[in-house]
């Protein structure tokens, strides 16, 4: 029971909920850029929210179902197709063995999460099956799809929206679904400049009013650079000279710990914020950190996107991710409702 990879896209990867307890060797966590993505895709495919997910890149990679399977596609809009029409995504999809799922262009959004009923049947390595491919761990081999590949794929239960499956029994269509979808953002996708919530950093009163005040004044761009590790910004607005007056004219500190959305100032002054596969320590001057509830806005920006920073309190961001969180309990109990129709 497998997928065939056809293509393989710019970059498609397993990622999961990431791999914890292995900093301190220099393991970095990994996991999916848009966990809010990846977690509603497992909902809809009826597995549990950290089962990996297939994590898609801007230009995706076409795949050839081996078996009848149950999917569902969140995140960035891709495209996407079922032999020649078009997939629907935020909900579950019964597909036919032998279709093609296929992506096009981008509409909205930079990755698109493809989950399926079962998982994708990879080794366990340190606790995760997400693939850091710099050094070869996780996922498939341990590295991003290539043409030729064959995805193994985990048992389904037969129990899971058997309505869609008699649907795809007596259809003549290569896939069925519901008419219902879930809301997947709140926030819509694409939209620029986006705002990004942030909170005052380790370093934040070490730096001059002056380089606080650009960080949240100007508008920045995701540079062509970026990528899981990082995202690099550039634009008008750079944060000219802090690190040097934090760093005592060195624009470097020793070295020290980071995380997902920690917002580095390297001597040039143009920020980068850390994604998942970032290091483990760091040695730029940490001004701020993004507030875990905006970091799936982040993941999702094209280079080129611009965006704001919004300085908000602890407090506040506490709010936003428990808001945030029980919008993702409403979603797990509406799709329930459904899975025996």
């Amino acid at each position: 029971m497998s997928i065939a990879v056809l293509k393989p896209g710019m970059l498609s990867t397993l990622q999961d909920g990431g791999r914890y307890g292995f900093q301190h060797l220099g393991v970095p966590v990994s996991g999916a850029m848009d966990f809010f993505s990846h977690r509603i895709a497992n909902i809809l495919a009826d597995n549990k929210t950290d089962e990996a997910t297939l994590e898609i890149t801007l230009r995706g990679p076409r795949l050839r179902f081996e078996r009848d399977a149950l999917i569902a596609l969140c995140g960035a809009d891709l495209s996407p197709t079922i032999d020649g029409v078009i997939a629907p995504e935020g909900k579950a999809v019964r597909v036919r063995a032998g279709s093609v799922l296929d992506f096009g262009n981008s509409v909205a959004g930079c990755r698109a999460y493809l989950a399926i009923h079962g998982g994708f049947d990879v080794p366990v390595v340190m606790g995760s099956r997400s693939t850091y491919d710099s050094a070869r761990i996780g996922g498939l081999d341990g590295r991003a799809l290539r043409q030729g590949d064959v995805l193994p794929l985990g048992n389904e239960k037969s129990s899971s929206y058997p309505g869609l499956a008699r649907e795809l029994a007596i259809s003549k269509r290569s896939f069925a679904a519901p008419k219902w979808a879930v809301n997947q953002h709140i926030e819509k996708l694409g939209r620029s400049p986006q705002i990004v919530r942030i909170l005052a950093g380790r370093h934040w009163d070490a730096f001059p009013n002056t380089a606080r005040d650009a960080l949240t004044a100007h508008e920045f761009r995701i540079a062509s650079d970026s990528n899981r590790m990082g995202c690099r910004l550039e634009g008008p607005g750079v944060v000219a000279g802090g690190a040097d007056v934090v760093a005592g004219g060195a624009g470097e500190i020793l070295s020290e710990a980071v995380t997902f959305g920690t917002i580095q100032i390297p001597p040039s002054g143009k920020p980068i914020v850390l994604m998942a596969d970032r290091q483990t320590v760091g040695g730029y001057p940490k001004v701020a950190e993004v507030a875990a509830v905006d970091l799936h806005l982040l993941a999702q920006l094209r280079p080129g996107d611009r965006l704001r920073f919004e300085l908000v309190s602890l407090a506040q961001a506490q709010a936003l991710w428990l808001k945030r969180e029980q919008e993702i309990i409403t979603i797990r109990e509406a799709v329930e409702k459904h899975l025996t129709e």
